[in-house]
């Protein structure tokens, strides 16, 4: 999972860098405002990091600017401006998070995994990415949509067992009345959505050789 950090202190950012990468999360450090619009144009992240008063454009500018230009990547701010009404304008802004500074990391570490989960989570392929625990699907020209619940536990069970065959009952499990017809739908709603192959092996399952 990839977060954009934006911190001018460079002894913290690094630090952060050092801890959040220890952890699984792949860290990019922008050190002023105008860094976070170039490296967001360039990569998607899962998160973003912010801190306010820094060069250029303040963290609140930024997170206004990205959520103008429709980004619906979740923000948390880290600040040393600890007045109710800065962290007000932070989340009326559509920040998710504000941790005051100064911190414990472990205290970051902890938020950011109540929004992202484990690290390793994530299933990549050359098609897409995919975050079984929000039903998230990012593709590669940047574009995304959310599963619901019941394709998103099937796409996770058939990934898992990537060139596996996963048994008709395994996966009609998944569903909140299950029958033969009602997989066939989901599966054939999966297909078409994803623009993948899920190949049904008679007699037995369901499974996805390559993607």
């Amino acid at each position: 999972m990839k977060i954009l950090l934006l911190e001018d202190d460079e002894m913290l950012a690094e630090s952060l860098q050092e801890y959040l990468e220890a952890e699984g999360y792949a860290v990019t450090v922008a050190k002023r405002g105008e860094e976070v619009f170039d490296r967001t144009f360039e990569e998607r992240f899962d998160l973003y990091i912010l801190d306010i008063n820094v060069p250029d454009v303040n963290g609140f500018e930024v997170l206004e600017a990205l959520k103008e230009a429709e980004d619906a990547t979740p923000a948390i701010y880290i600040s040393a401006m600890t007045d109710v009404a800065s962290m007000t304008h932070g989340f009326d802004l559509g920040a998710v998070d504000y941790i005051k500074k100064p911190f414990d990391p472990e205290e970051l570490l902890l938020r950011i995994r109540h929004r992202l989960g484990n690290p390793t989570a994530s299933t990549e392929t050359e098609a897409f990415r995919f975050d079984p625990r929000s039903g998230r699907v990012d593709l590669p020209d940047g574009t995304h949509f959310f599963l619901g619940e019941i394709q998103a536990k099937i796409l996770d069970l058939l990934l898992q067992r990537r060139g596996q065959v996963v048994s008709t009952g395994e996966l009609m499990d998944c569903l909140d009345r299950p029958s033969p017809n009602a997989l066939r739908v989901t599966i054939a709603k999966l297909k078409k959505r994803l623009g993948i192959t899920i190949e049904n092996v008679r007699g037995q399952g369901y499974m996805i050789e390559k993607v």
